[in-house]
């Protein structure tokens, strides 16, 4: 079996149509990670369980801190592969959206082309020159298990090249403490994508399958594996993260021994078991459900693709033309006659 590609719609509706495709990961940090807004690790008190309703203080894992680096991935191979620009947008060339070679100058944050697959399935927001809603929904995620056995405090410094903190006989302050999430915590989530085409599907997939670190320093710590559990192709939007990590949390409470990290292996398959069941509370359709040996011939046929520097190619294209044609269709200032 493999997945209904007859099942998403053939262009990106103007308007939500039900089509609800999910992919349900479970998060693994590999390296220790700094997710945190203003010096601290973020965190939030809530139920242990969905049955042991006990209080417990989670790390939580917001939205952009996962969108983000999983745009980056796709904008990065969309320049890789010569569909957008490398070239940085000018202020002072207002108006100039396109670079010499005719790609569209697409500048994270700064200035959106609008027509790029990042820009139609993600979305983008440009003051008053117009926005487009994102077609990825992202809810904030929680750690499996407790702040206190999942987190641990270090002291950076940054010595001169001598390799000490004293130069000329002054000694540099550039010592700092951080908190960093440990390897191997777990964070149980649902990604949505609404409405887009098979190849803009594929298009996000992707970038949740390559991207390897998130949060802050995302170059030296960070690391995190995506283990992708399931995809589900429903008519509405399903269970929660909270509830998704709580209802593995209860099927998961004898086998959390903190300080000892969490059995991985275990956590997935106390986590795919749960997802029927999750599903069928949820009151959805269910189109169908890839899990298992299904999903995992898929994500291997999916993976020889994503190694062929041909295929990526092609894969990108034709994410670049169903965004192009939305664009075209829906964005696209009407054309003077």
């Amino acid at each position: 079996m493999t997945l209904k590609s007859n099942w998403f719609p053939t262009a990106v509706p103007s308007k939500p149509s039900g089509h609800y495709a999910h992919i349900i990961v479970l998060r693994e940090t590999t390296s220790y990670a700094i997710f945190q807004t203003d010096g601290e690790l973020n965190t939030a008190r809530v139920s242990r369980g969905r049955h042991d309703t006990d209080p417990m203080t989670r790390i939580t894992l917001f939205k952009r801190k996962q969108t983000t680096p999983e745009r980056l991935t796709g904008r990065e191979l969309l320049r890789r592969y010569r569909f957008l620009s490398t070239e940085p947008y000018d202020d002072k060339k207002k108006g100039v959206t396109t670079d010499a070679n005719g790609l569209p100058i697409c500048d994270y944050n700064v200035q959106f082309c609008n027509q790029c697959p990042d820009c139609i399935t993600y979305g983008f927001a440009i003051g008053d020159s117009g926005s487009e809603k994102s077609k990825v929904i992202t809810d904030t995620a929680y750690s499996l298990t407790d702040y206190a056995s999942s987190h641990e405090t270090f002291t950076l410094n940054a010595p001169y090249e001598s390799g000490t903190m004293s130069r000329e006989g002054s000694v540099t302050s550039r010592i700092n403490e951080a908190d960093h999430v440990k390897p191997q915590v777990l964070f149980p989530t649902v990604i949505t994508i609404r409405d887009a085409t098979l190849p803009l599907f594929e298009y996000v997939l992707n970038n949740v399958i390559r991207t390897k670190h998130y949060g802050a320093q995302t170059t030296r710590t960070g690391g995190v594996e995506n283990h992708i559990l399931a995809i589900a192709l429903t008519d509405g939007e399903i269970f929660s993260n909270l509830k998704f990590c709580q209802t593995l949390y209860d099927e998961m409470a004898e086998a959390i021994q903190p300080p000892a990290p969490v059995d991985v292996a275990l956590a997935r398959i106390k986590a795919t078991a749960v997802i029927p069941n999750l599903l069928s509370a949820d009151g959805v359709t269910v189109d169908q459900l890839l899990s298992g040996d299904n999903l995992a011939q898929f994500l291997s046929e999916f993976a020889v693709r994503l190694s062929d520097s041909d295929t990526m190619q092609a894969l990108l294209q034709t994410a670049v033309t169903d965004s192009h044609r939305y664009y075209e269709t829906y964005i696209a200032p009407p054309k003077k006659k």
